[in-house]
């Protein structure tokens, strides 16, 4: 497939310098290192060279894609799903089913992508062929050994005997690329200092000292009107507390922290990402690796420990050229590190309305893709059972056993009433609202 009709499947108009320049130097053949920025779009970057290296030819494993977190791991395999190849892909990581990974390896994948505990697992179990793995991709590679994972890292790669090529791709810098690597004489991608890559950001700083954290937060939420915003805390049980008294004073928000249950998160992601929650809570675990778009205000209810977790934090607003906003919530001069030039003092005194529930519900639908349903079963379901007009159905998202759709709040209940007792591809499933 041509890598213009691919763009074209992706709705991509035309990449950026740093995917030209990526693209290049991966077709090259050679090792690569890239670094860029958090935000740059990286998994477009090595996708494309990468699919134009793969052998129809050969049905096996050709290339093995490790990421840091089983969220990452799912949205790289969507970005592959949704490019239309015609190679197969799977995605394996901690929580999901051996069973259904194994059976998946029955009729090997073309691309592998997964966390290395799980891909190690594997290895280890003599389930995973990687006598043909040609292309190894490491990415967010600083991150995976930040969150300590350079033994399974360094396990897998000593197996893998028939590598041509390693990609490397980090978005900060080293001084050194570990050996266990195995990459030589590298050909270096290196866009950190891109200023096309530079998040526009506007630092406000709140002062908390008299009110609090929770009352400003409260305040500040109340006043930006139900703008998409991220809010980061520095450890699990404040983020829980966060979410429940924003939700407890009318906002739509979710918690996401490492701590949850798998699916848990994944909903939790799902429900920002379609409108049902306008605001997410959460540790640093977000602020690398997660597709979030269209996020327009990073709050740092705590401020982090470093300055390049600042960064980090903030990389997930103001994404490709686009304008964000970093608010930080001060009860003294702790944010004089993190402020910079031309940062503004946010005021918060006056009266603010109540806040606005969001327009949307999501509703969960027993059924998806292995169960051969797809949005359009799900889109036309809601439309010609349902009731709902075309504005009133959301973003559709198909998993393995079950679907979830936005749909309008207030139609809502109509729907599932409508819907109850009804059949998708012959198969009668439950509809009820998405915990």
């Amino acid at each position: 497939m041509k890598k213009e009709q691919i763009l074209e499947k992706l709705g991509i108009g035309m990449l950026n310098d740093m995917q030209l320049e990526t693209g290049r130097a991966v077709g090259t053949g050679r090792d690569v290192v890239l670094l860029s920025p958090t935000g740059s779009g990286k998994t477009l970057a090595f996708l494309l060279p990468v699919l134009q290296r793969l052998d129809p030819g050969y049905k096996n494993i050709q290339v093995l894609v490790l990421v840091p977190s089983r969220e990452l791991a799912l949205q790289t395999e969507q970005v592959f799903r949704k490019a239309g190849s015609g190679f197969k892909v799977s995605c394996f990581y901690g929580g999901h089913p051996v069973s259904t990974e194994l059976k998946s390896l029955s009729d090997p994948p073309v691309v592998l992508i997964g966390t290395p505990g799980r891909i190690a697992f594997h290895l280890e179990a003599g389930n995973l062929d990687e006598s043909g793995i040609r292309i190894l991709v490491l990415d967010e590679f600083d991150k995976c050994l930040e969150l300590g994972f350079q033994d399974d890292l360094d396990y897998i790669i000593a197996q893998l005997r028939t590598l041509g090529q390693r990609i490397l791709i980090s978005a900060t810098g080293m001084d050194e690329i570990p050996g266990f690597t195995g990459i030589r004489d590298p050909e270096l991608v290196n866009f950190l200092d891109w200023k096309a890559a530079v998040p526009k950001l506007l630092l406000k700083r709140v002062d908390a000292a008299e009110v609090g954290r929770e009352a400003a937060l409260l305040d500040l939420m109340a006043k930006t009107g139900g703008a998409a915003a991220l809010v980061f805390c520095n450890e699990r049980a404040t983020a829980g507390m966060i979410s429940r008294l924003l939700v407890q004073k009318g906002f739509s928000a979710e918690l996401y922290h490492g701590g949850m249950e798998q699916d848990e998160r994944e909903r939790a992601l799902l429900k920002f990402r379609n409108g049902t929650a306008n605001i997410l809570v959460t540790t640093d675990l977000a602020s690398r690796g997660l597709d979030i778009p269209e996020v327009a205000l990073i709050v740092h209810y705590q401020l982090p420990l470093t300055a390049a977790a600042f960064t980090h934090r903030n990389g997930r607003t103001a994404r490709m050229k686009a304008e964000g906003t970093v608010y930080m919530l001060s009860e003294q001069d702790e944010d004089s590190a993190f402020l910079g030039e031309g940062a503004v003092t946010e005021e918060l005194s006056g009266t603010f309305e109540d806040p606005v529930r969001s327009t949307w519900e999501t509703l969960y639908i027993g059924a998806g893709r292995k169960d051969k349903v797809g949005k359009t079963d799900v889109a036309g379901m809601l439309l010609k059972k349902g009731g709902l007009t075309p504005a009133e159905v959301g973003l559709i998202t198909i998993m393995d056993r079950c679907a979830y759709v936005a749909v309008a709040r207030e139609k809502c209940e109509a729907v599932i009433r409508l819907l109850t007792g009804q059949k998708i591809k012959n198969k009668k499933v439950k509809i009820e609202i998405a915990k």
